[in-house]
C-alpha cells in the first residue's frame, strides 16, 4: 500500500490537470460562442450601412478580442483557440461551399460556365506563375530567410486563393446576377484549383522541373477536376434516388432531411479520402441536390433544408472572419519580426502589389477573349463589370491563411524567421484586403453598375432575374417557389419574350433531356412521388376539406 501511494498521487495528479484542461477548453467555447452572438447582432444593426458588412465586422471583433485578451494576459496570448487546418477545411469550409451550390441560381452559372472555368482554371495559373516569380525574384533580394523553390511557388498558391466567402458578403445575387454568377463561380473553382495546386507542388519533385512532370502535373489537375464533379453528381443523384424510392418523408421528415445533409458531408469527406478535389465535390453536390433532391422530399422539410444550409453556412462564415481577425494579434509569429518591422511591411505590400499585378493580368484579357465568343452585346463583359470583376476578387481570406499555416507552421507553430515573416505578411494581405476592397466593393458596385428600374430590369440580358415573367420558364431549383399569385405584372408582348429568350438552346436541349430521361428516375420538380397515407395526400386531403367548409 505504501509502494502504490506515489502511484495513486500522479493519477489524481494528472485528472486535476485534465479537469483543468477541460475547464480552460469549456470558458474558450463559450467566450467565442458569446463573440458569435455579438457579431451577428452588430452585423444586424448594420445591415443597412453601404461600408459595413459582417465579414468586417467580424474581423473588428475578433481584432478587438485579440486586444483584450493580450492586455489580460500580460502579452502571452491573443487567441481562445488555436488555429487549425483541419478545422478549417473539414468542419467550416463544406456547408459555405455546399450552400453556395445549393442556393446557386443555376440557369446564370451555367451560361457563364466557360467564361467561370476560364477565369477560375486558367486565370489562377496565370496569377500563379506571376505571383511565384514575382516573389522568387524579388524576396531573395530582401534577405527574409531561407526559403525554397516549393516555398516560393506555394506563395504563388496562397495568393492565388480569392476569397469566395467574403464575395458571398459583399456581392447580392439578386442585384446583379451575371457579376454575382462570375465571381462566386470562379472562386469556387479558383479555390479548387489553388488547393490542387497546393497539394501538387507538396508531392512533385520539384528538383527536375522538365516537360513530363509538366505534362503530369496538367494531367492530374485535369483528373481531380473531372473526377471531383463526377463524384459530387453521383452524390446528389444516389440522395435524390434513395429520397425519391424510400420516401422517408411518410414516416419521418426528419430522417429525409439528416440523410440529405449526412449525403452532403459525405460527398466532402469521400473527395478528401481520395485524395480529390473536395470544394469542387460538395459544390457540385449542392447543384444536383436543389435540382433533384430537394424536390423529392415534403413540403416541411425543402423549408427545413433550405434554412438549415444557410444557417450553417452563415455561422461558419462569422467564426472563420471571427477567429482571423483573433488570430491577426497572434504574439508568438509578430515576436519573430519585430526587429525588422519594415521588412515585414515591404513584404506584405509586395505581396499585396504582385495580387494586383496578377488579377488584373488574366481578368481584362480573358474577358476580351470570352466577349469575342459572345453573339449580342447584352452578353459580353463590359469594362464597368471587368473593373468589378477585377476588384472584388482581390480579398483574400481564410483559405489563404490555412494554406500558409499548412506551408509555413507545424502544428500552429514555427521557430524560422522566414516562416513567421511569411505568416505575418498573409495576415497583413488578408486583413487589408478583406477590410479595404470589402469596405469599397459595395459603393464601387453602384457607382459603375447603378440598378436598372423596375420596368428596364424586366428585359435585361439577365434572364434569370427574380421574380420577372422569364422566372418560370427557367425552372431552376428553388426559384419556383416564388408566388406568382399576384398576376398584374407588366409583361412585354409575347413577339418581344421570344426574342429576348431563344428557343434552340444548351439549356433548352438539356431540359428535354432531363425531362426524358434523368427526372423520371430521380425524381424533380413534376416528378414528385406520391405515396398513399403521406404528408402530400394529408396536405392535399385538408385543402379538399377546407375548399368543401369555404363552399
Amino acid at each position: 500500500m505504501i509502494t502504490m501511494a506515489p502511484e495513486l498521487s500522479l493519477v489524481f495528479k494528472s485528472l486535476d490537470m485534465l479537469g483543468a484542461s477541460d475547464h480552460a477548453t469549456v470558458v474558450s467555447i463559450t467566450l467565442f460562442v458569446t463573440l458569435l452572438c455579438a457579431c451577428i447582432v452588430i452585423g444586424h444593426l448594420l445591415e443597412e450601412n453601404r461600408w459595413m458588412n459582417e465579414s468586417i465586422t467580424a474581423i473588428a471583433i475578433g481584432l478587438c478580442t485579440g486586444v483584450v485578451i493580450l492586455l489580460t494576459t500580460g502579452g502571452k496570448s491573443s487567441h481562445i483557440l488555436v488555429f487549425s487546418e483541419d478545422l478549417f477545411f473539414i468542419y467550416l469550409l463544406p456547408p459555405i461551399i455546399f450552400n453556395a451550390g445549393f442556393q446557386v441560381k443555376k440557369k446564370q452559372f451555367f451560361r457563364n460556365f466557360m467564361t467561370i472555368m476560364l477565369f477560375g482554371a486558367i486565370g489562377t495559373l496565370i496569377s500563379f506563375a506571376i505571383i511565384s516569380l514575382g516573389a522568387t525574384q524579388i524576396f531573395k533580394k530582401l534577405d527574409i530567410g531561407p526559403l525554397e523553390l516549393g516555398d516560393y511557388l506555394a506563395i504563388g498558391t496562397i495568393f492565388s486563393a480569392t476569397d469566395s466567402v467574403c464575395t458571398l458578403q459583399v456581392l447580392n445575387q439578386d442585384e446583379t446576377p451575371l457579376l454575382y454568377s462570375l465571381v462566386f463561380g470562379e472562386g469556387v473553382v479558383n479555390d479548387a484549383t489553388s488547393v490542387v495546386l497546393f497539394n501538387a507542388i507538396q508531392d512533385f519533385d520539384l528538383t527536375h522541373i522538365n516537360s513530363k512532370i509538366a505534362l503530369q502535373f496538367f494531367g492530374n489537375f485535369s483528373y481531380l477536376f473531372i473526377i471531383s464533379t463526377l463524384l459530387g453528381a453521383f452524390a446528389g443523384l444516389l440522395s435524390a434516388y434513395i429520397i425519391k424510392k424510400l420516401y422517408f418523408g411518410r414516416h419521418s421528415t426528419d430522417r429525409e432531411v439528416a440523410l440529405m445533409i449526412l449525403m452532403a458531408y459525405l460527398s466532402y469527406m469521400l473527395a478528401e479520402l481520395f485524395h480529390l478535389s473536395a470544394i469542387l465535390t460538395v459544390f457540385f453536390c449542392g447543384i444536383v441536390m436543389s435540382h433533384y433532391t430537394w424536390h423529392n422530399v415534403t413540403e416541411s422539410s425543402r423549408v427545413t433544408t433550405k434554412h438549415a444550409f444557410a444557417t450553417l453556412s452563415f455561422m461558419a462564415e462569422i467564426f472563420i472572419f471571427l477567429y482571423v481577425g483573433m488570430d491577426a494579434l497572434d504574439i508568438e509569429k509578430w515576436r519573430f519580426v519585430r526587429s525588422s518591422p519594415g521588412k515585414s511591411i515591404g513584404v506584405s505590400a509586395i505581396l499585396q502589389g504582385l495580387v494586383l499585378i496578377g488579377r488584373a493580368a488574366f481578368v481584362f484579357p480573358l474577358s476580351f477573349l470570352s466577349n469575342l465568343t459572345k453573339k449580342t452585346q447584352n452578353e459580353k463583359i463590359t469594362f464597368n463589370q471587368q473593373i468589378t470583376i477585377w476588384w472584388a476578387g482581390l480579398m483574400r481570406g481564410a483559405v489563404s491563411v490555412a494554406l500558409a499555416y499548412n506551408q509555413f507552421t507545424r502544428a500552429g507553430h514555427t521557430q524560422l524567421r522566414g516562416n513567421a515573416i511569411m505568416i505575418t505578411s498573409t495576415i497583413t494581405v488578408v486583413l487589408f484586403s478583406t477590410v479595404v476592397f470589402g469596405l469599397m466593393t459595395k459603393p464601387l458596385v453602384k457607382l459603375l453598375l447603378p440598378p436598372p428600374k423596375p420596368f428596364s430590369s424586366m428585359l435585361s440580358s439577365e434572364p434569370n432575374s427574380p421574380k420577372s415573367f422569364i422566372v418560370p420558364l427557367l425552372e431552376s431549383g428553388q426559384e419556383s417557389e416564388i408566388d406568382f399569385g399576384a398576376r398584374n405584372i407588366l409583361r412585354p408582348s409575347s413577339i418581344r419574350m421570344l426574342l429576348s429568350t431563344p428557343t434552340h438552346t444548351v439549356h433548352r436541349y438539356w431540359r428535354k433531356f432531363d425531362n426524358a430521361f434523368m427526372r423520371p428516375v430521380f425524381g424533380g420538380r413534376g416528378f414528385v412521388p406520391f405515396v398513399p397515407g403521406s404528408p402530400i395526400e394529408q396536405s392535399l386531403h385538408q385543402k379538399e376539406e377546407e375548399t368543401e367548409t369555404q363552399t
